[in-house]
C-alpha cells in the first residue's frame, strides 16, 4: 500500500463523537511506553502525525487520522503506568472499552507488544478481553531494532508458546522497527488485503 495522504481528522474522549463516516477503522494500542506514536509515523511515512513524547501516557484521547481518504488509523490511549491520576486513567479506560465495544465501523485492532520483554500480564489481560468481546486483532512486536535476529525470533516463540496456553490458534503478528521500518510493508499489506475483502462484500 502506498501512502499518498495521512490527516488529522479530529481527537475526542466520547466514541459517539468519533466520524460518521463508514470507513473501515483499525485501532492502535499499547502500553504507553510501547513506541505506538513513533509506529504510526514510520507507518504513514509522516515524521509528526502521532506527537511522541520522552513521558510515557501522553495519547491521552480517541485520535483519529485519515489514511488514503478511504480508511481510518485510529490512536489510542495506553493502558499501563502512565503517569496520570487514578481518576484521569479510569477516564480514559472507560472510553477505550466504550470504544471497542461500540465503533461499528472497526475492523481489527493492532496490540503494541515491545518484543524485548517476556509476555506481560496486562497485554495478555487486554487480548483476552479483546477476544472475549469478539474483536479480532493482531499483535504487532515494537523495537525489534534493540533485539540480535535469533533473540528476535526466540522472544517471538516464547510468546506464542505462551498465547497458545490459552487461544486455539494464534493471532495474525508481525516484527517491527520505527527507527528501521521493520514490518511496514508487512503490515499495510494486512491492512489493504482486509479493506479488499471488505470491499468485496459490499
Amino acid at each position: 500500500m502506498l501512502i499518498k495522504t495521512a490527516e488529522f481528522v479530529i481527537s475526542n474522549s466520547d466514541v459517539d463523537r468519533c466520524p460518521k463516516d463508514y470507513l473501515p477503522e483499525y485501532a492502535f494500542i499499547g502500553r504507553s511506553n510501547v513506541g505506538k506514536s513513533s509506529l504510526i509515523n514510520m507507518l504513514t511515512n509522516h515524521k509528526n502525525l502521532a506527537k511522541t513524547s520522552g513521558r510515557p501516557g501522553k495519547t491521552q484521547l480517541i485520535n483519529h487520522f485519515l489514511i488514503n481518504k478511504n480508511w481510518f488509523l485510529v490512536d489510542l490511549p495506553g493502558y499501563g503506568y502512565a503517569k496520570v491520576s487514578k481518576t484521569a486513567k479510569k477516564k480514559f479506560q472507560k472510553f477505550i472499552t466504550n470504544y471497542f465495544e461500540k465503533r461499528t465501523q472497526l475492523v481489527s485492532a493492532f496490540v503494541l507488544v515491545d518484543i524485548r520483554h517476556e509476555p506481560q500480564k496486562i497485554d495478555l489481560e487486554f487480548m483476552e478481553y479483546l477476544g472475549i468481546s469478539e474483536i479480532p486483532f493482531s499483535i504487532i512486536f515494537t523495537k525489534a531494532d534493540k533485539l540480535k535476529p535469533k533473540a528476535i525470533e526466540r522472544h517471538v516463540e516464547d510468546y506464542c508458546q505462551e498465547l497458545l496456553k490459552t487461544w486455539a490458534e494464534l493471532p495474525p503478528y508481525f516484527v517491527s522497527s520505527s527507527s528501521k521500518t521493520i514490518g511496514r510493508d508487512d503490515i499495510l499489506q494486512f491492512i489493504e488485503d482486509t479493506n479488499q475483502q471488505i470491499n468485496a462484500l459490499r
